[in-house]
């Protein structure tokens, strides 16, 4: 079994999210008392989301760099990066090391097209909603994708920072994203991209009358059949 280099703390609620999954995929999958190699570099969520805020992508990149290249140091064979957001970075971290990166986009990307669907609504932070590296990631693989109104992404990207982020769940906000859903439904969208890693945290399958494509599962799933693939 591979080691697996996670790179989290973005935000940390995610991540253990990505811990648990990936241990139970590989008990699943192997037996007994099975359990996942991880090597996890988990940063200061605070110091990313400044960097955010301020728009200062290159030194958040550089950040991220340097803790990829210690998780190689460490031994891990292959790097998954615990955030749908920072892989507007992932050329800066994958130029810093010579392990692959997987990316949340293709996986999720593939997950798509598997469904036979083309044409899905992208839920995540207002910078993946607003910006192209996961969009032009996913529409690379011949997807078509929607974002919500202007309004809708506020809403969205405020659930995450001040909630999800913070462990705070409430039915409230699981109705506002469901609202938010319908919407994009409405507009044409044949599935939904869960494109936020605390997303899955609030809404799920039961939430949406389209097939939902939860980003963390999916990469987890595609980390442990890596992880499992020479063995």
């Amino acid at each position: 079994m591979r080691l697996v280099g996670l790179l989290g703390g973005m935000s940390w609620e995610s991540s253990a999210e990505y811990y648990r999954l990936a241990n139970e995929l590989v008990r699943e999958r192997v037996g007994g008392l099975a359990s996942a190699r991880l090597l996890l570099h988990s940063v200061d969520f605070a110091e990313v989301e400044r960097l955010q805020a301020e728009d200062r992508w290159d030194e958040a990149g550089a950040l991220l760099a340097t803790a990829a290249a210690g998780l190689e140091a460490g031994g891990a064979e292959l790097l998954v990066l615990c955030t749908n957001t920072m892989h507007k970075v992932a050329p800066a971290i994958e130029a810093a090391v010579s392990i692959p990166l997987l990316h949340i986009g293709d996986v999720t990307a593939r997950a798509v097209r598997a469904a036979g669907l083309v044409r899905v609504g992208l839920l995540a932070t207002s910078y993946t909603m607003e910006q192209d590296f996961l969009r032009d990631r996913l529409a690379g693989h011949g997807l078509t994708v929607l974002v919500p109104d202007g309004g809708d992404r506020a809403v969205v990207h405020r659930i995450i920072y001040e909630e999800l982020c913070l462990g705070v769940v409430t039915e409230e906000s699981r109705q506002a994203y469901r609202d938010v859903i319908a919407r994009l439904v409405a507009a044409g969208a044949e599935g939904v991209i869960l494109g936020c890693t605390e997303i899955e945290l609030l809404v799920d399958q039961s939430d949406a009358d389209v097939p939902v494509f939860p980003t963390t599962r999916l990469h987890v799933e595609a980390a442990v059949d890596a992880a499992l693939a020479d063995d």
